[in-house]
């Protein structure tokens, strides 16, 4: 029997216990911040048996108007088995920041209807303050993987579709941008976009549910929630769909169920001509 994930989020310690488990897959999932300037996989060392999981160039769709664009089930499908992912596999996602893009990674698996899948807290930091296995990243090739995609369309939210959600009171749009950017006093990243937030959305930055490159406490996060839990349906925003990831990842271990992601975010709605914004 395969190694079962209990909880969307583990620990160094049970990685290390389970590192040699061979149904284990490590996905390293890092790639460069907005403002940040160095190139997206430019870690010297990764966690020891790491696969690269290129969530730039392979893992989003590159003739999308707006960055990181969720693929097709199929096409994600295609790029899992490349992979070497099979159906039996054990996924940790993490990245270098300890907790940035590998819960975009985790969100994209639970859309794809896999959840044997879990993220790394603390990521590649907190690895290796524990003196964990390290290696040099190098290229390797996988034996084709037998993934398959269970799509659920409904953890992902569309422009015309959040346009809708903003009247409805049964759903909740919680931005995970900054609060500077949220209410427009501090500048979007991307030149060319609008200041603002969707009207009817709150302002939940992601950094609060955070604290020293980890997530705060099971305990913590349900405090942060509780007063999201009566809604239908919770949508989460950012700027384009990574931190809205790491929002969803933390309502779902405050045990909110009805969660999605709108996949464009601020780049497509700050974007787009005739969509209304709220300072």
């Amino acid at each position: 029997m395969s190694l079962q994930i209990q909880k969307p989020i583990i620990t160094v310690n049970w990685l290390n216990n389970n590192l040699d488990n061979p149904d284990l897959i490590i996905l390293d999932c890092t790639i460069a911040k907005v403002r940040d300037k160095a190139k997206d996989n430019n870690n010297k060392r990764q966690i020891k048996n790491a696969r690269f999981f290129d969530l730039k160039q392979v893992f989003s769709e590159k003739s999308a108007p707006f960055p990181n664009t969720v693929l097709s089930p199929e096409k994600f499908q295609e790029k899992a088995q490349e992979l070497g992912i099979t159906k039996k596999a054990t996924i940790i996602c993490y990245d270098t920041f300890g907790i940035y893009s590998a819960p975009r990674v985790w969100w994209m698996f639970q859309l794809m209807g896999f959840t044997n899948c879990a993220v790394l807290d603390g990521g590649f930091p907190e690895w290796n303050r524990n003196n964990y296995p390290t290696e040099i990243p190098s290229i390797k090739t996988y034996p084709k993987g037998d993934f398959q995609v269970n799509y659920q369309p409904e953890k992902l939210k569309f422009t015309k579709q959040v346009l809708q959600a903003i009247e409805n009171k049964e759903i909740l749009i919680a931005d995970a941008r900054s609060k500077g950017r949220f209410y427009g006093t501090a500048p979007e990243p991307r030149n060319d976009l609008k200041s603002g937030h969707i009207p009817n959305s709150v302002s939940l930055p992601f950094t609060e549910v955070l604290k020293d490159g980890k997530l705060k406490s099971e305990k913590e996060l349900a405090t942060i929630f509780k007063d999201y839990n009566t809604k239908k349906e919770i949508i989460f925003t950012c700027g384009s769909g990574i931190t809205a990831s790491i929002l969803a990842l933390s309502a779902t271990i405050a045990g909110i169920k009805n969660t999605s992601v709108y996949d464009g975010s601020w780049t497509e709605w700050g974007s787009t001509k005739n969509l209304p914004i709220h300072l």
